[in-house]
């Protein structure tokens, strides 16, 4: 299913977290996506597609995706393409500074923070955003 018509986005048909963020977010994902059904085909494989390169220009911040202040892949499975078999991230931008996930988990309010390493924020900033999403899907 096409997420754009005629160069416009179609919001209804972007996931809800999408929906839920920038238009440059939405177009991002939308264009992305459009050109893997081309080449690919609709299925798994243009939403995975779709998402990777949201993920070099935007991060997952609760129920919602926000543009990062660099771009480039923001995990170990995004740098090393289709054919990597490593943990995703989950959007979280697990290539970020330790102070750039701390920001996130204080915005996130997530506890304990303070004492975490950075393996430990992405771990807690992907819970979080698990959290958040389901919650604005229940709304």
């Amino acid at each position: 299913m096409p997420m754009t018509k005629n160069g416009k986005v179609i919001e209804d048909e972007l996931p809800s977290t999408i929906q839920r963020s920038d238009e440059k977010a939405q177009e991002t994902f939308a264009k992305a996506h459009d050109a893997a059904v081309e080449e690919y085909g609709d299925g798994q494989r243009a939403h995975q597609t779709a998402y990777a390169t949201l993920k070099r220009t935007h991060e997952k911040v609760g129920d919602h995706w926000e543009p990062k202040d660099h771009t480039g892949p923001s995990d170990a499975q995004a740098a090393g393409g289709r054919d990597t078999d490593r943990e995703t991230a989950e959007g979280v931008d697990a290539n970020a500074t330790k102070e750039h996930l701390y920001d996130i988990a204080q915005r996130l309010d997530i506890e304990g923070r303070s004492d975490m390493d950075k393996d430990e924020l992405v771990e807690a900033i992907q819970k979080e955003n698990r959290k958040e999403t389901a919650e604005s899907r229940d709304d």
